[in-house]
């Protein structure tokens, strides 16, 4: 069954004033009222995401992060101290004066 894109979009703008409204009025750095409403959120995006394709063929610019774990978070950032940022800097540097080919969207 699949949900009409214009009550999608209510849905999806009533969940984001509500996790605006959990987000501003928040108790405590892990309160649950946030996680929730980011649930909720996440939830109605992804129908009304999904009512955009099957009505009308559309799709958002937009993306869910998939979920990541504390341990892969911890990989990313080691693998990010073993980049020498200073050498990539140089060959940016030395590219300036080169005209780049313009990028594709």
């Amino acid at each position: 069954m699949t949900v009409e894109p214009r009550a999608a979009l209510d849905r999806l703008v009533a969940a984001l004033e509500a996790h605006h409204h959990a987000v501003a009025t928040r108790r405590s750095d892990d309160d649950p009222a946030v996680d929730d409403a980011y649930d909720v959120l996440a939830d109605a995006y992804e129908v009304y995401e999904d009512s955009l394709a099957t009505v009308f063929g559309e799709v958002t610019p937009f993306y869910l992060a998939d979920e990541v774990d504390e341990d892969d978070e911890d990989d990313a950032d080691e693998d990010l101290d073993d980049i020498d940022f200073d050498d990539d800097l140089g060959e940016v540097e030395e590219a300036e004066g080169e005209p780049q080919p313009a990028q594709q969207r």
